[in-house]
């Protein structure tokens, strides 16, 4: 920034102006976040899984590929995938009796988790689905998150999977923003990312008329990004996101936090000053160890050992 400052007149101020914004805005995503010239890669804490948790009862995995599981009150599972899938988690919403609406219980429950998910480096993508059978549900993290839905997501529920980097459907899920029957409107965020996602125009149309889409509908107006056929156990959609996050998991770690950065940052501004975040983004991973090691595994040609460092 000091070099910036120093560049005379006009040109000088705008520099200075574009680093001022793009550290805020790398300074709004928490603490370890710094600008290039004092960056030392991705400053985490000790994983804190267990506060405010219990461990989980006795009893067999609930599927083959789950190594561990915490509980908070049995209405949000977070639980850990192995083997071939480690370093992808799961919450999983369970409030059968109120089809996975967002209780003020189960909103905290879900802060709760998703301060845990910032500080854990070993998690890599998480997965938000439903463990109802037939309902998704009626975060800000850093890693790729993907909203796996099989069933309703109405109101709240897309609400959260907006909310989420990647949307996956059955083609007999159901999705929409239908408070309006209600006489409220959108209040977690639908009127905000709804349009983001698919356009003003069209997030008016769906709003205005609370019109619930099938999955297909939701894929043909750019929603959700797949959409498949449900098979008998219910969980297509489910088995789609697992099959994406295992296509994440050989990635850098680091890259791929900060590449997700500089696309939610970017999209928010102009493009000079996207740029000028995305520049700004990429000086964070050229002092990587995991940098070292991508060119060192390239030479070698073997596949690179990723740590997030």
């Amino acid at each position: 920034m000091a070099a910036a400052a120093a560049v005379p007149g006009a040109l000088g101020t705008l520099q200075a102006g574009r680093a001022r914004l793009v550290a805020a805005y790398c300074a709004g995503i928490g603490p370890g976040w710094r600008l290039p010239g004092s960056w030392t890669g991705l400053l985490v804490g000790p994983a804190i899984w267990a506060r405010g948790w219990t461990p989980a009862a006795g009893g067999e995995a609930w599927r083959r590929g789950y190594s561990s599981e915490v509980k908070t009150e049995d209405e949000l599972r977070v639980r850990y995938l192995e083997e071939e899938n480690r370093g992808i988690a799961v919450l999983g919403i369970n409030r059968a009796y109120a089809k996975n609406s967002l209780s003020k219980s189960l909103v905290k429950m879900l802060s709760k988790a998703v301060d845990a998910l910032k500080s854990d480096k070993k998690v890599r993508t998480i997965i938000v689905r439903s463990e109802v059978p037939g309902v998704f549900c009626a975060a800000n993290l850093p890693v790729p998150t993907i909203a796996a839905i099989d069933g309703l997501a109405l109101g709240g529920g897309l609400e959260l999977a907006l909310a989420c980097d990647i949307r996956v459907a059955a083609s007999s899920a159901k999705m929409g923003l239908v408070e309006t029957k209600l006489a409220i409107i959108p209040g977690g965020g639908g009127t905000q990312r709804l349009p983001r996602a698919i356009g003003m125009s069209l997030a008016k149309e769906l709003i205005f008329s609370a019109r619930v889409l099938d999955g297909q509908e939701a894929k043909a107006v750019g929603l959700i990004s797949h959409v498949l056929e449900q098979n008998q156990e219910g969980d297509a959609a489910y088995r789609k996101a697992l099959d994406l996050a295992r296509e994440f998991l050989p990635q850098g770690p680091v890259a791929i936090r900060v590449a997700k950065l500089a696309i939610n940052q970017g999209m928010e501004v102009d493009l000079v000053t996207g740029l000028a975040i995305e520049e700004a983004c990429y000086a964070q991973t050229v002092p990587t160890k995991d940098r070292l090691e991508g060119l060192l595994a390239f030479k070698e040609k073997r596949p690179p050992r990723y740590k997030g460092e």
